[in-house]
């Protein structure tokens, strides 16, 4: 965060030099900022800021917080999803504060991969910024909006899941359309239920279940 405060300026020849100095935040009026998606989090404990001689205040406090993102998991594993984290100030209205992204979103993304040293289920390709006003009870807040793109890595559900279900409804047309006799037919089918129904129970497991329609491997 960085702001401006006009009557926190001083001229540093006058104090040997010193052209800025580090703060509690307490100390002079800073920005109350609230994540909208937030459910769950740690607030930061770094509680310091740094005021410079012509009245800028910079900010850097690291927060670690679980969102709530609406998935849509038609297309799992090989799903894209977008989640949003709106950064607002709901006790300034916008004639009285005004929030702006200082870098473009080109620049976010190269450093949020820069960032990422996780090498989890999702990766992380896009990010894109929203700045708009919202409207509530007649006065108006500014908002910013920050929608995370992040595609799914499939590699282990497509190891786990799918070439197995595939291999058995391989082997099971060829057993039904083979020279077998009924009687290792009905055996072999039996196996391929058994086989169908742990895979089944391994896949239900792994789909997640905040989707209004079911995934296409699911069905």
């Amino acid at each position: 965060q960085e702001w401006q405060n006009p009557f926190a300026t001083w001229d540093p020849r006058d104090f040997c030099n010193i052209s800025e100095i580090v703060l509690p935040m307490d100390t002079y009026w800073s920005p109350p900022i609230f994540i909208l998606e937030r459910v769950n989090g740690q607030n930061p404990e770094l509680n310091y800021m740094v005021l410079m001689h012509d009245g800028t205040f910079n900010s850097t406090r690291p927060y670690q917080v679980t969102l709530t993102c609406s998935l849509v998991i038609f297309k799992f594993p090989f799903d894209t999803q977008m989640c949003n984290l709106s950064i607002a100030s709901f006790l300034y209205p916008v004639t009285d504060f005004v929030m702006k992204t200082r870098r473009t979103p080109a620049e976010i993304v190269r450093d949020s991969k820069s960032l990422i040293l996780t090498d989890g289920e999702w990766k992380f390709t896009n990010l894109s910024i929203i700045e708009f006003t919202e409207m509530m009870d007649d006065k108006g807040f500014s908002v910013v909006t920050y929608v995370i793109s992040m595609d799914r890595r499939p590699t282990l559900y497509i190891l786990n899941l799918i070439l197995p279900t595939c291999a058995l409804y391989l082997l099971d047309m060829a057993v039904l359309f083979g020279p077998s006799s009924l009687e290792e037919k009905i055996n072999f089918q039996i196996a391929i239920i058994l086989g169908s129904s742990m895979l089944a129970v391994i896949l239900n497991n792994s789909l997640p279940t905040s989707s209004n329609k079911p995934p296409i491997i699911g069905t």
